[in-house]
């Protein structure tokens, strides 16, 4: 319940002289204190409280501040209740007296899930807005980049982790058919007495027979007569339902070696294997940096290996929706030579075309196969689209749309190509297989020509040269504030957290612009006089 309890954090006058005495003026927390409009959060914060239920809460602007302190000095939620005991900066930042006793550190983890994935993203984008009213934040370019995030688990083997799961699966029944459950267990260790001298690979055989009886058993577990009248229950079917789910990709990452995505922990089963110049398990970390002031304005996870080109339209998407705002252009590495995304950030240039969210994307181009063979420009696509015109002047024969490459194939006949006399330059190898020449249409042809136009002018040469900034903003996110590792299970999870470590980091970065802002007047005095 969500009331306002004032004798819980007076200040008196003591603690007042204390305060003057011992916590700098020109310290860090004291400015955050001054210059965050702290108050302006609590709205939005007070949403996910009631006030009419439940014990009465502890203020949430200062568990939003203890939080704070955790991402600042990299603290648990145990080591910073600790500090706040002692450390008066942290009392004052806090805005509570000598009588204040922190809360139990667990309370941190309940604020947390709270507020939830949806509630740190708006807090976030409420600082963003504030520093935005400062004049702090443009629209002229965002920067764009990602990096890895190292998930907290031991990744098991494979034997192991048909084990784990299939423990994990008998408890999440063990509410609803205790008896059989223990049954289960009575054969599991059967199981482990028959096969103890066995090869790995006979023991996970083992293992995975008896895991698909299981999971053949649960599916048929009826559902609950007391499911919606009791909340005990309906918890228990969920968890249930979720860890049976977990089981079956398990069982189909098995099945099918080459699918990826690959479930790698029954703890963490969101963490996925990616490549960020080594392999890593866990997670991808992306954000959107406006490049004047260096202060992040979005934020997103991704599993490992997830689609920056895609992210990149969310990110925009949701920094636009946010402020209503309109960004002028945006600078991504070469994952961004993605023909979707830069339809859907600058618009399509047909004639009825759509203006999509109004972005100039600067990317640089892949490059283009190093041969003297004619490339796919040089052939004239035909009115209609169902063929095209080679530079001999002959008419493709046959056409067919490929999915999978988002492009128009179209092939010239065999004896078409073997007669031409500019066949040298055009087959790679003349009179064999079953047709001629054959010519791929990109059906982003447009957007994949007009950024590798705009690569070869002054302005994104300009562009390019800025974007390094964010990615040593990266390095102060993961390496500097301890982002790099997860601290949770689970992608919402990572993505509160390094939602917190955005929030300090932009933090750090307005109180330095607001700082130079109002030496800049002093500055000007000295030197006119």
């Amino acid at each position: 319940m969500l009331v306002p309890e004032p004798f819980r954090y007076r200040i008196t006058d003591f603690d007042r002289e204390v305060f003057r005495l011992f916590v700098p003026p020109d310290h860090p927390l004291v400015a955050a204190e001054r210059e965050i409009d702290w108050e302006e959060l609590r709205q939005t914060l007070g949403t996910f409280y009631t006030r009419d239920k439940g014990q009465p809460a502890i203020d949430p602007v200062r568990m939003l501040k203890l939080e704070f302190l955790r991402y600042w000095r990299n603290l648990s939620d145990r080591q910073v209740m600790e500090r706040t005991k002692t450390d008066l900066a942290f009392r004052y930042f806090l805005q509570v007296g000598h009588t204040f006793r922190p809360p139990n550190f667990s309370s941190l983890s309940y604020f947390r899930a709270r507020l939830g994935e949806d509630g740190f993203r708006q807090v976030f984008d409420r600082l963003v807005a504030q520093a935005r009213r400062a004049g702090l934040v443009k629209d002229r370019l965002r920067l764009k980049d990602a990096s890895h995030v190292v998930a907290s688990i031991a990744v098991p083997t494979t034997l192991t982790l048909v084990a784990q799961i299939r423990d994990r699966l008998l408890t999440a029944i063990e509410p609803f058919d205790a008896e059989w459950v223990d049954g289960q267990r009575i054969e599991v260790n059967l199981l482990r007495e028959r096969t103890k001298s066995q090869a790995d690979e006979a023991r996970l055989a083992a293992r995975v027979t008896h895991l698909r009886e299981l999971i053949a058993w649960a599916e048929q577990l009826p559902v609950p007569v007391d499911l919606e009248t009791n909340a005990a229950t309906g918890a228990a079917w969920q968890k249930f339902q979720e860890t049976l789910a977990l089981a079956l990709k398990i069982l189909r990452d098995r099945d099918q070696p080459k699918a990826g995505r690959k479930t790698l922990s029954v703890s963490d089963p969101e963490a996925r294997r990616g490549k960020h110049g080594e392999f890593y398990d866990g997670y991808l970390t992306d954000i959107l940096m406006d490049a004047d002031s260096e202060i992040i304005t979005q934020i997103n996870v991704l599993e490992a290996g997830g689609d920056e080109a895609r992210d990149a339209v969310d990110l925009v998407s949701a920094e636009q929706a946010a402020h209503e705002n309109q960004i002028e252009g945006l600078s991504i590495d070469g994952a961004g030579f993605h023909g979707e995304m830069l339809r859907e950030l600058e618009g399509e240039a047909a004639a009825e075309g759509d203006p999509g969210l109004g972005v100039t994307v600067y990317v640089p181009p892949k490059a283009e196969p190093a041969n003297d063979r004619f490339k796919s420009a040089d052939f004239t696509l035909n009115k209609d689209g169902t063929g095209v015109t080679c530079p001999a002047g002959q008419t493709s024969q046959y056409c067919q749309h490929d999915t999978g490459r988002n492009a128009m194939i179209y092939r010239f006949t065999r004896q078409t190509c073997d007669n031409c006399p500019l066949a040298q330059r055009c087959v790679a190898k003349l009179k064999t297989g079953a047709f001629g020449r054959s010519v791929s249409k990109n059906d982003y042809e447009t957007e994949y020509q007009r950024a590798r136009e705009r690569a070869k002018t002054d302005e994104f040469a300009s562009v390019r040269r800025e974007h390094p900034a964010v990615e040593r903003k990266l390095n102060e996110l993961l390496n500097h504030h301890g982002g790099r590792r997860a601290r949770y299970w689970g992608r919402a999870k990572v993505h509160i957290q390094h939602l917190m470590t955005g929030f300090v980091v932009n933090t750090k970065r307005i109180l330095t612009l607001l700082a130079a802002l109002r030496a800049e007047p002093k500055a000007i005095s000295t030197a006119t006089t």
